[in-house]
């Protein structure tokens, strides 16, 4: 049984009416979300290399985004902002270095990266969702010298240097305004489906050449408060500089669009001893001035991404331990998907076997209240590390499943379809005109004995062989299904 989906004109509409005998009832769509970060920074997922021919760096970006179908992946997690810098076209901050060779340089011939992935991976039925970075602003691996119109050159007291990288510090109202602004601008001119932040908030610790941890350099910042006569803590201070940052953030992006999901990917372990017995040589709340239970409790995201990096046997730091604990604390009854370092199965990096990130999605779906994996990164899937990617897509991926719907972002149901016409010539063909508030379409087709769920489109028609019936159900921004179009080929 085949099935091609084509996008075809709704120019005549049909009046036949849409016969049904006693069909079986669809069963309910699988849900799970199964998606990949696609990293540029230092291009590790993409490009391959700074400065490569628009061409060639399209056919790299739909090579991922095909591999991404292949494997029944349905979202897509593209870093857009490594280091207050732009993988789109944006007039608050420069072209990256990773895309164009040269920081603030377009590309030639022009094209915006993210405007082609949102749709080419929209036109595979696969979310796009745009991954910033609110703090960094410069990092090591950058070779050469900044744009004109970099932070660190319009604003550099704002710009901390802090070991090898640049940070914008979290305690000047201009870094939150401007990294606030960048964000919604993608929201309001992007058809992105969600907006991903990461680990890193206040850098992670760096030693200096004594070797003795060094202090980040916020005291002019955290000198201001001190002189209204504050006597908060500068910990406090700089954790409260995250979270009214995470909660502004959360809110604006639904005052902009209110179906633009939030996720938050921190890491995986709240603090040394949460659980009890976990151990980890990072506290996030004290060296990351990170309170992410605080905004996973508050429901500041609409999915929660820990960033479960261990081996399921690695008892200090257990993936199922760590796993239930976080689904325990998810009072706000947000998507918990958690992160896994799928990129371990790399000779060079851990040389996993593939069978472990198997059984880890296998854990998070015997896990209820947890709905989904999010792996890290892309490159491992290209390079079916270990046979990564096989496995998963012949064991726990091999047939597809929707995301799970985030009904607090709208819980409206898309109107069911309307046929335009069907025609049998070298294959049935439906065609429908599009339902209102519909995203996606399910298609799924029996075969006499079963429904299966054959794929997850935008188009507005499809041409099958082989099936008895075809059901098209809607599928809203937010993951809800309409009444269902069901035709019994003629």
């Amino acid at each position: 049984m085949s099935l091609t989906i084509a996008v075809l004109a709704l120019s005549c509409a049909s009046g036949m009416n849409v016969v049904q005998s006693d069909l079986p009832p669809l069963p309910t769509f699988k849900r799970e979300f199964r998606a990949v970060w696609v990293a540029t920074v230092d291009n590790i997922d993409w490009p391959s290399k700074r400065g490569i021919p628009t061409a060639q760096a399209k056919s790299e970006l739909l090579k991922i985004l095909d591999k991404a179908k292949e494997m029944n992946l349905n979202a897509v997690i593209f870093q857009v902002r490594p280091s207050a810098d732009a993988l789109y076209d944006s007039k608050l901050e420069p072209w990256s270095e990773y895309l164009t060779g040269a920081q603030g340089q377009a590309p030639k011939p022009y094209w915006d990266p993210l405007q082609f992935a949102v749709e080419e991976a929209h036109k595979r039925g696969i979310e796009l969702h745009c991954w910033f970075n609110p703090y960094r602003a410069l990092h090591p691996a950058q070779k050469g010298p900044v744009a004109a119109n970099h932070i660190s050159r319009t604003n550099p007291s704002v710009v901390k240097s802090y070991g090898k990288y640049l940070w914008m510090d979290p305690g000047e109202p201009a870094v939150q305004k401007r990294s606030l602004d960048v964000m919604l601008d993608v929201v309001k001119r992007y058809d992105v489906d969600g907006v991903h932040i990461d680990d890193y908030f206040y850098p992670y610790k760096e030693k200096g050449p004594d070797g003795k941890l060094m202090e980040f350099p916020d005291e002019p910042s955290f000198s201001r408060l001190s002189r209204k006569g504050s006597s908060t803590s500068r910990g406090d201070w700089r954790r409260h500089n995250v979270d009214s940052f995470i909660e502004a953030l959360y809110k604006e992006i639904k005052q902009t669009k209110r179906w633009v999901k939030f996720g938050i990917s921190p890491f995986g372990i709240y603090r040394p001893g949460y659980p009890e017995g976990i151990k980890a040589g990072v506290d996030q709340y004290a060296d990351l001035y990170a309170d992410a239970l605080k905004w996973y409790q508050k429901g500041w995201c609409d999915y929660f991404t820990p960033q479960l990096y261990w081996p399921i046997k690695q008892t200090a730091q257990a993936y199922p331990t760590l796993l239930n604990w976080w689904v325990k604390e998810n009072t706000a009854k947000r998507h918990l998907w958690p992160g896994n370092f799928t990129g371990r199965t790399s000779p060079s990096e851990g040389n996993w076997p593939a069978q472990e990130v198997v059984d880890q999605v296998e854990i998070t779906r015997d896990t209820p209240g947890a709905t989904g994996n999010v792996h890290f990164s892309m490159k491992a899937f290209m390079g079916d590390f270990n046979g990564v990617a096989t496995a998963l897509e012949k064991g726990p991926y091999k047939d597809l499943a929707l995301i799970p719907a985030s009904p607090w972002l709208g819980d409206k149901k898309p109107g069911k379809p309307s046929l335009v016409k069907t025609a049998v010539d070298n294959g049935w063909t439906v065609q429908w005109k599009a339902s209102k508030d519909a995203q996606f379409y399910a298609v799924s087709v029996f075969d006499g004995k079963t429904w299966q769920l054959q794929s997850v489109t935008p188009a507005t028609a499809v041409t099958t062989t082989g099936p008895v019936a075809v059901a098209i159900t809607p599928v809203s921004h937010t993951g809800i299904t309409g009444d269902s179009l069901i035709l019994e080929r003629p």
